[in-house]
């Protein structure tokens, strides 16, 4: 093996002119991830980066309220994360899961509870894994469906954060029968004035129209 080339003056060292974006980019992505681990974040963002995949990249810095702290668990910008990144194909392994879980430095315990919470086989639907993330961020089911509708909606950042009534509907009966304690006639009367309400929205659901306010740490 020859021995390793020799630098003699700066002019010999060839820095790709793309570089210099690369590494701004990146410093900008994990200013607004905040990874806990940031080695193994890093090592995710330029593998999904070289392979033309989902950046694990927050839209935006999530400022915690002043009664809570940010810690290494799960918050709505990592969910939504794990939502443009898994969604696409619907249903996802568990491996694969506990793959773009771990990229985002989140405990693995955390997922396990998850994942305790149905009997779930080596596949899972992504948007019951939604709707369980967003169980984990919520106090009750109905802040639990505005999390899912703060990730989901297509509206602009402090908008209506609309979705469609079927997508709320599904997500909101799923978790009302994980929790076992929500009466089935109580669920199907709440989604059908939801549904009433939507038929006058174009079919979209408007979920603070039955919230007080809910600060969320996006």
């Amino acid at each position: 093996m020859p021995p390793p080339e020799t630098i003699f003056c700066a002019q010999q060292i060839k820095i790709p002119p793309e570089l210099p974006d690369i590494l701004k980019q990146f410093t900008k992505a994990a200013i607004r991830t905040q990874p806990h681990d940031v080695l193994q974040w890093a090592a995710a963002y330029f593998s999904a980066l070289s392979k033309g995949e989902t950046l694990p990249v927050k839209e935006r810095i999530e400022m915690p309220l002043a009664a809570e702290k940010m810690d290494a668990g799960l918050t709505p910008g990592l969910l939504k994360i794990l939502h443009k990144q898994l969604s696409p194909k619907g249903t996802v392994t568990v491996a694969e899961l506990k793959e773009k879980w771990k990229h985002l430095c989140l405990p693995e315990e955390q997922l396990d509870a998850i994942l305790q919470l149905d009997n779930f086989g080596e596949e899972v639907k992504w948007m019951d894994i939604l709707a369980l993330g967003c169980s984990v961020l919520g106090k009750s089911i109905l802040s639990s469906m505005k999390h899912a509708c703060e990730i989901l909606t297509e509206d602009p950042e402090g908008g209506a954060a609309r979705i469609p009534f079927e997508t709320f509907s599904y997500l909101y009966f799923y978790l009302a029968s994980v929790d076992g304690d929500i009466p089935k006639e109580e669920t199907e009367t709440f989604l059908h004035k939801m549904k009433e309400q939507a038929d006058k929205q174009a079919g979209m659901v408007l979920l603070r129209n039955f919230l007080p306010p809910l600060s969320t740490p996006f």
